[in-house]
């Protein structure tokens, strides 16, 4: 008597962890090199036992929520002329060292600490391809960035980015909206593709969120109002087996 309730509410659950998801990327849309995350579900099917054979089969199927994902599709570039900030044109994460440890990272807003290094907003040095804080030598101020991650100066050749790829990127952990944490293999991008004076954009789309908010919205509401239908039919069933004989 109560499958068709429990079956809803695994909808509604699926549904609100949805709308959780599409807020975080809306959150994030002009965050750069945030990558939009995306829920996947599936039927998770439950066989009845000891009960005669209902209409429709023995089976019950649940809402199960199965997985999130980050879509890999690189974001817009915008060109800014600032010789620190820096995308990526091709795949592949810039590596930055926190307090945590490496992370990787396609967010490619850098500039200089006092000392010199080459570091992210929040002071996470970026790393070149010997895992190692690139700094400028003292008074070397003008850089360029060659394609294949070179850093030169005034001085001459300072280093040189590391670029990794990342064997697995569905062990890939988000934290906040611009580092991952990487649990798989990574070597060196054979060929990088950085671009000089740009920072990638974040790839969600506003108004696809936004249309399917509104989509999940309506659903909710829908699977809502049926619960409270079923809530109603049973009472009324009770309530009538339980009414006095005249």
């Amino acid at each position: 008597m109560e499958n068709p309730t429990y079956i809803a509410l695994s909808r509604l659950d699926a549904q609100q962890r949805t709308m959780d998801v599409i807020a975080n990327n809306i959150a994030n849309a002009n965050t750069v090199g945030y990558q939009a995350q995306r829920v996947l579900f599936s039927d998770f099917m439950v066989q009845q036992q000891g009960v005669n054979t209902p209409p429709g089969g023995e089976a019950l199927a649940f809402t199960q929520d199965l997985a999130t994902y980050r879509d890999h599709s690189a974001g817009a570039l915008t060109h800014t002329g600032n010789p620190l900030d820096l995308a990526l044109g091709g795949d592949g994460y810039f590596t930055v060292m926190t307090p945590n440890g490496p992370r990787l990272t396609r967010a490619g807003r850098f500039g200089l600490l006092t000392d010199g290094t080459i570091a992210d907003a929040s002071g996470n040095a970026l790393l070149d391809t010997s895992g190692s804080p690139i700094q400028l030598p003292a008074g070397d101020s003008r850089i360029q960035v060659a394609a294949d991650g070179t850093i030169s100066g005034e001085s001459g050749r300072i280093g040189k980015i590391g670029v990794v790829e990342v064997s697995d990127q569905n062990k890939m952990t988000p934290e906040g909206g611009k580092l991952y944490r990487n649990d798989a293999a990574t070597r060196q991008a054979p060929r990088p593709q950085v671009v000089e004076g740009a920072v990638e954009e974040s790839n969600v789309q506003p108004i696809s969120e936004l249309t399917q908010m509104m989509q999940t919205e309506r659903e909710f509401q829908f699977v809502t109002q049926f619960v409270q239908s079923e809530s109603d039919r049973q009472q009324n069933t009770i309530d009538k087996m339980t009414q006095p004989q005249s």
